[in-house]
């Protein structure tokens, strides 16, 4: 069983920076696909990062050139860079591991309340 805990979630002034940790309980990298979600209150959960096995990444329209998904195998541990925060990034975020094999086994952290203030 995968476990993710989430961190560095937190009250930001709009342009400034945060980094979101997402702590594996295992190496899974190899069969799973990472991922960053976001939830604004009344909005539908959005996908906002992923990063593969093979390292390849993508990123929603509303985020690229500003956020940053990356990882580290020793840590097991994923991250998303957030830079030039807007108020419209607050949202809580979720990290994800989605199986590679089987369609229907997702992992999903707790969430961490990101909020930008203008």
């Amino acid at each position: 069983q995968v476990q993710l805990v989430e961190s560095g979630g937190g009250l930001v002034q709009a342009g400034g920076s945060l980094r979101l940790s997402c702590a594996a309980s295992g190496s899974i990298f190899s069969f799973y696909a990472m991922a960053w979600y976001r939830q604004a209150p009344g909005k539908q959960r959005e996908l906002v990062a992923t990063f593969t096995s093979g390292g390849s990444t993508n990123y929603a329209d509303s985020v690229k050139g500003r956020f940053i998904i990356s990882r580290d195998n020793a840590k097991n541990t994923v991250y998303l860079q957030m830079n030039s925060l807007k108020p419209e990034d607050t949202a809580v975020y979720y990290c994800a591991a989605h199986s590679y094999s089987i369609a229907t086994k997702d992992y999903w952290g707790q969430g961490t309340q990101v909020t930008v203030s203008s």
